[in-house]
């Protein structure tokens, strides 16, 4: 289940962006300071092209589904989950299919999106793979920086009558 996030979430959601896994495969790698994350917070409320939600997992916080460049039928997303404590819970593989699942449904229903699009860091493989299992397709390469040091993107899109 996707939800609005609440001012008690922001701590929480924070912690869950600075593990040295989502960093690793983010395209900010620096840990997010508190003021940094403030300001962030600030931005998106101020931005109707963005929404960010938080994933609900058999009732607990587990994750952030972010969506940006919202226009009429189309959007970028993200995410990213609280590994340690899905980890901890055995809980990691099932909330990384239902947060992919919520997200989707999310855009093509509530959001009213025609088409959704991402992009993963080249080689993060079990990302790839979830997304294939969802219906993503493959739409193009490019290079990017990250924090200094150039990355391979790959784009994906899934389109509603795909999904």
């Amino acid at each position: 289940m996707l939800r609005d996030v609440e001012d008690a979430d922001l701590p929480v959601m924070r912690r869950w962006r600075n593990h040295p896994r989502v960093r690793a495969a983010s395209f900010t790698t620096h840990e997010i300071s508190a003021r940094e994350h403030a300001r962030w917070w600030a931005a998106v409320r101020a931005d109707a092209g963005r929404r960010v939600l938080v994933y609900d997992h058999e009732g607990t916080p587990a994750g952030v589904v972010t969506y940006t460049d919202l226009s009429p039928g189309s959007a970028r997303w993200g995410y990213y989950l609280d590994l340690d404590g899905l980890e901890r819970a055995g809980a990691l593989l099932a909330a990384w299919v239902g947060l992919e699942r919520a997200a989707v449904e999310h855009a093509f229903g509530p959001l009213g999106l025609t088409t959704l699009r991402g992009e993963v860091l080249a080689g993060n493989e079990p990302v790839m793979r979830l997304h294939r299992r969802f219906g993503f397709v493959e739409t193009g390469t490019y290079v990017r920086d990250v924090d200094g040091a150039p990355r391979e993107v790959v784009a994906i899109e899934l389109r509603r009558e795909q999904a």
